[in-house]
C-alpha cells in the first residue's frame, strides 16, 4: 500500500492555499473556482498525513491574513496622512 501525502498549494489565480493528496492530477480552488494543474502549481508545504498538512494549512492561512491586515493599515495610514496639495 502506496503511503499518501499531502501538499499545500497556492491557486495561480486568486493566490489562495489548499491541500492536494500528492497523487491528484487537477484540483479546483474552493476560492475562485479555477482548475489548478497540481504538477505545475507552486507547493507551499508537504505533509506525511492529512493532519499535518491541515496544522500547516491553517498556519499560512493565518499568516497571510496577518500580512494582509498589517498591509492594510499600513495603507490606510499613508492615504489618511497625505499632506494637503492646496
Amino acid at each position: 500500500m502506496a503511503l499518501i501525502s499531502y501538499a499545500v498549494v497556492v491557486c495561480s489565480k486568486c493566490g489562495g492555499y489548499l491541500l492536494a493528496k500528492t497523487d491528484q492530477k487537477t484540483r479546483t480552488c474552493p476560492y475562485c473556482g479555477s482548475k489548478i494543474f497540481l504538477e505545475k502549481a507552486k507547493k507551499a508545504a508537504v505533509a506525511k498525513n492529512a493532519n499535518e498538512a491541515s496544522a500547516l494549512l491553517r498556519k499560512l492561512k493565518e499568516k497571510k491574513a496577518a500580512k494582509q491586515t498589517k498591509l492594510g493599515f499600513k495603507g490606510c495610514f499613508e492615504e489618511s496622512h497625505q499632506p494637503n496639495s492646496k
